[in-house]
């Protein structure tokens, strides 16, 4: 491999070289996956700079995907090749937000609302009945606009209460038409929650057990706790069993 021009990294400026020296320990796994960066301070003797050109460093490693911050520090973000769904639908793996952090964009429908959770739930979520919450449906579409999956998830209030990413969508502030929750498990972490996955897999009732193409239906209903045993998500997921791939999760 070629080295890089000396001369030019020289006339880079500091922040450049400092976001270099991290992303290259990004890359190689010096810094793995979900852990946490040194501080700014520790970072500033590291690299001989001060604390703003750190800052610097962070916000374009940031802007790239690379790391997220949250008041704990910052993290480097999931490695998305980890989580990526795999066939056979039934995969023992990490968990996934509904629909995957691969999932093309164009064949993918997500928002966010601001309203009351079903009645049976809302205990489970320490609301109280008719109280509003935060609320994401996900689809994911087949290329002829045929809906492959359709996800509902609820979240409770202990959840807006501690994971700082969630709760700038409170009251409908910031929620954009196509909003990303791709790293929800990674903020869980990230907030100090020890999660625990529980999930069940069940056929519809009645005679609607298949899709128009065929297809049997599966539901999952998937609810996340904490440490404390409060919920922090409840998701009611539907899909073609044919055409969809889901991931699943054994807690320890």
């Amino acid at each position: 491999m070629a080295e890089p021009d000396s001369e030019a990294v020289a006339d880079a400026p500091l922040y450049l070289r400092v976001a270099a020296a991290l992303r290259e320990d990004l890359a190689r796994r010096r810094i793995s996956p979900g852990s946490r960066l040194p501080s700014e301070r520790s970072l500033s003797q590291r690299y001989h700079v001060n604390r703003q050109t750190v800052r610097s460093a962070l916000q374009l490693l940031r802007d790239e995907g690379l790391v997220v911050t949250d008041r704990r520090g910052t993290f480097a973000a999931a490695d998305e090749a980890e989580s990526e769904p795999a066939a056979p639908a039934l995969a023992a793996r990490r968990p996934t937000f509904p629909g995957g952090p691969r999932a093309a964009e164009a064949l993918v429908r997500a928002s966010l609302t601001w309203e009351p959770a079903p009645t049976p739930l809302a205990p489970r979520l320490l609301l109280t009945p008719g109280e509003p919450t935060l609320v994401h449906r996900h689809t994911v579409l087949g290329p002829h606009g045929t809906a492959l999956q359709r996800a509902v998830s609820w979240f409770s209030r202990p959840a807006l209460a501690e994971i700082p990413q969630l709760s700038r969508y409170r009251r409908g502030r910031d929620c954009r038409q196509q909003p990303d929750l791709r790293l929800l498990y990674h903020w869980m972490h990230q907030a100090g929650l020890r999660i625990t996955h529980r999930e069940s897999v069940g056929v519809p009732p009645g005679p609607a057990t298949t899709t128009a193409g065929g297809a049997a239906r599966l539901l999952v209903h998937r609810v996340v706790s904490d440490q404390h045993g409060h919920a922090l998500e409840i998701t009611d997921i539907d899909f073609s069993a044919q055409s969809a791939a889901w991931t699943y999760e054994f807690s320890a």
